[in-house]
């Protein structure tokens, strides 16, 4: 069984409505990574020295040795740019994500913070890479910082970010059953819950690109001037858009160098003048994401199991549960979850049959108004299909009338006539009807096969959520 795990589909087209409080068009989220003093360092017991989101160009870890310049770039964020920062925000919500072992190191900065009312999410044990760390470590490191968390600040993490991430971190991070949100997605404007087990683990996405590290990346910002053009652009489209979230990322060591500090004062300057703004810290997003939008489970179709998949769609082409077992065995994925992604599943294996199949598929659906339907054998699909256009109240008149236009189709094409009834009201069908006679065998045949196709969307979205 071929299963893709990426959900590139998302939220899709239409977003839900985020109903912000106060009916805000936006909801801006600022979070201060405080990573100084958790940082790779041979006292914190680590290999080598970081090499990481510094002023130092092209920056490489010293192995068994301290960087004093580095240790000092990291200094400085917490002994001037936190206060610079705290100074400028400490009115605002914020969101911390705090290092643990760098919260440990910094018990007047993590005053400051609770007593300006930030939320001081984990970032983990220590600033560290873990791409390639084993399972139990990265677990233990885990549990570990959250006790680290709780010892510093009195009360364990709501929210959880490790940055420097491995495949493994969402889920572990959702296994404890501690986190109203987890951050390590980049995936959207909005927060989306994922299945992680029995966990259902809201995500509340962050930020790499409204981000100042891009500040000590190569093609980077070099100015605050294209921070803050960055950052007003992004608010400017968000907030035309409504109804979306936008998280801002900040370093002390180097947001809260004065030379860039002023954008970012000029930035929350600039969304302070719009209406409909709602400031608030990550686990405000979640609560109120929660209580808006609460996850509700449903049976998967690229979860399904064959039997129950057929048995679940195997009559959503009529009479042909082979077309469900085909779509069962190709590379199924949370795209193909929602009635749009599962059709296109379908219909891959329909358009993909010989003619001879092809043809079945036609045969195998009823006259409109006809004589199964009289007789009351049509599926119920087709039953209610038919009763959405009234074809079940037809007067004697009307119905002869379906009757020779059905008998005069099959005797031209020799199938019968299929549309997609839920499309379209008496009238129009009836007009369909002489219009189609019109065309030739195959313009017809490759009409019908697109109307089949149209009342399996139908059907879908009548049994999938979305």
């Amino acid at each position: 069984m071929q299963r893709y795990p990426r959900d590139m589909t998302g939220h899709g087209a239409e977003p839900p409505a985020a109903h912000w409080p106060g009916g805000a068009r936006i909801a801006v989220q600022i979070v201060l990574n405080y990573e100084e003093g958790g940082e790779n360092n041979i006292l914190h017991g680590d290999a080598a020295s970081e090499a990481f989101l510094s002023e130092i160009v092209g920056a490489a870890a010293w192995p068994g040795q301290r960087h004093w310049n580095m240790e000092s770039i990291y200094e400085y964020g917490a002994r001037a740019g936190f206060w610079r920062l705290h100074r400028m925000l400490a009115d605002l919500p914020v969101t911390v994500y705090g290092v643990a072992t760098a919260l440990a190191r910094a018990p007047e900065q993590v005053a400051a913070m609770q007593d300006a009312g930030w939320e001081i999410a984990s970032h983990g044990l220590k600033w560290i890479e873990y791409k390639d760390a084993p399972e139990d470590v990265e677990r233990a490191d885990m549990i570990a910082a959250i006790s680290l968390h709780k010892e510093v600040t009195g009360t364990p993490p709501r929210g959880w970010y490790t940055g420097r991430c491995s495949v493994n971190t969402v889920r572990l991070a959702a296994e404890t059953g501690q986190f109203a949100y987890v951050a390590d997605s980049y995936a959207d404007d909005l927060p989306y819950w994922v299945e992680i087990g029995r966990h259902d683990q809201l995500i509340v996405p962050y930020t790499l690109d409204a981000n100042d590290m891009r500040f000590a990346t190569p093609q980077g910002f070099n100015a605050g001037a294209q921070f803050l053009d960055y950052l007003k652009a992004s608010f400017d489209t968000l907030y035309r858009e409504g109804g979306r979230m936008m998280s801002i990322g900040l370093h002390c060591r180097l947001i809260g160098r004065p030379g860039r500090a002023e954008a970012l004062r000029q930035f929350i300057d600039y969304a302070q003048a719009h209406d409909g703004v709602w400031f608030a810290t990550r686990a405000q997003i979640a609560d109120h994401w929660t209580a808006q939008h609460p996850h509700q489970r449903f049976a998967r179709p690229s979860q399904m199991g064959r039997d129950a998949f057929v048995a679940a769609y195997g009559g959503v082409f009529e009479h042909s549960p082979w077309i469900a077992a085909g779509a069962h065995g190709l590379e199924l994925g949370p795209a193909h979850d929602t009635a749009i992604g599962l059709h296109n599943a379908l219909c891959r294996v329909f358009r993909s049959a010989g003619d001879d199949a092809r043809l079945a598929v036609l045969n195998a659906h009823p006259d409109l108004a006809g004589k199964l339907a009289a007789a009351k054998r049509l599926t119920s699909d087709s039953t209610a299909e038919q009763a959405s256009a009234g074809l079940d109240a037809l007067t004697d008149a009307e119905r002869a009338a379906f009757q020779a236009q059905n008998a005069a189709y099959l005797d031209r094409f020799g199938f019968p006539f299929i549309i997609a009834v839920r499309d379209h009201d008496k009238p129009s069908i009836m007009a369909a009807f002489g219009a189609r006679l019109q065309n030739d065998r195959a313009s017809e045949l490759a009409e019908a096969c697109r109307q089949v196709e149209r009342i399996a969307l139908h059907r879908l979205r009548g049994m999938l959520p979305r």
